[in-house]
């Protein structure tokens, strides 16, 4: 077996996803991280893929907000692929900062691995030596719910309105608003509409169902999330540790 490529060592690949919410809302704000077990070796022909797609990565994000590559090799175990997504509202400079960002988190955060992945405010980056591009993955990556100030029917009753919209609504970016109540979604540009639909369509399920009551919700799947908050919560969550589901979750990927 070579060494110099990130081959399965193991019938799964183990990624652990650590969790922090900053006490700040601009685009580079870190949400979460992930690395593959699997390492591979310094100055092997991975890593000079892998620093190929980064740059691709971060040169894209100059004038679109998103986009997929796969740098081959001269065999299997050398292919690396990889994405990013900007947040729908956000103007190119800032989505080619926030990408420039999160690669270069992933050095410190996942040296020599041969997957990672990070979420920041503002964007998504990933990458691996299997192919997940163009695959649904529902499965939650992080999800936080703010504190109850006591149930509001009014008030829950226009976030229940906010979230059916964004259900409905069409495209891979969706916002909605009433009154107080705001609401983002979003889907990884790999997906097709009907993978991006039943994606959304399970974020806002479980978003209602395990926030009930709190006066804001973050739910990120693997491939899409939805977010909602009343007026000005969001901000008391940044800079205070309330909040219910802060947490530490293992992921099991198939190699």
């Amino acid at each position: 077996m070579a060494k110099n490529a990130c081959q399965l060592l193991l019938p799964f690949s183990l990624q652990f996803f650590f969790f922090f919410i900053l006490a700040s809302s601009s685009p580079d704000a870190f949400l979460y991280g992930g690395c593959s077990q699997i390492k591979y070796t310094p100055d092997s022909p991975y890593q000079s893929n892998l620093n190929s797609l980064l740059t691709s990565l971060v040169n894209s994000a100059t004038y679109s907000s998103y986009n997929k590559y796969t740098i081959m090799g001269s065999s299997p175990q050398d292919v690396v692929y990889g994405l990013y997504q900007c947040r729908g509202d956000l103007s190119m400079p800032d989505c080619a900062t926030c990408v420039a960002q999160a690669v270069t988190r992933l050095g410190p955060l996942c040296p020599q691995t041969c997957g990672g992945a990070v979420q920041l405010d503002g964007c998504f980056v990933k990458y691996d030596n299997a192919s997940f591009i163009g695959v649904e993955d529902k499965t939650v990556a992080m999800k936080k719910c703010g504190p109850s100030d006591g149930y509001n029917s009014d008030e829950m009753g226009r976030r229940d309105a906010v979230l059916a919209g964004l259900n409905g609504a069409g495209g891979a970016y969706r916002v909605g608003a009433s009154e107080d109540v705001n609401g983002v979604a979003q889907c990884v540009g790999d997906l097709s509409m009907g993978q991006c639909q039943d994606c959304l369509t399970e974020a806002i399920r479980r978003l209602k169902a395990e926030c009930g009551g709190a006066v804001f919700g973050d739910m990120f799947l693997a491939k899409c999330y939805a977010r909602y908050s009343v007026s000005g919560a969001q901000n008391y969550a940044r800079s205070s540790n309330h909040g219910r589901t802060l947490f530490l979750r293992p992921r099991i990927f198939m190699g």
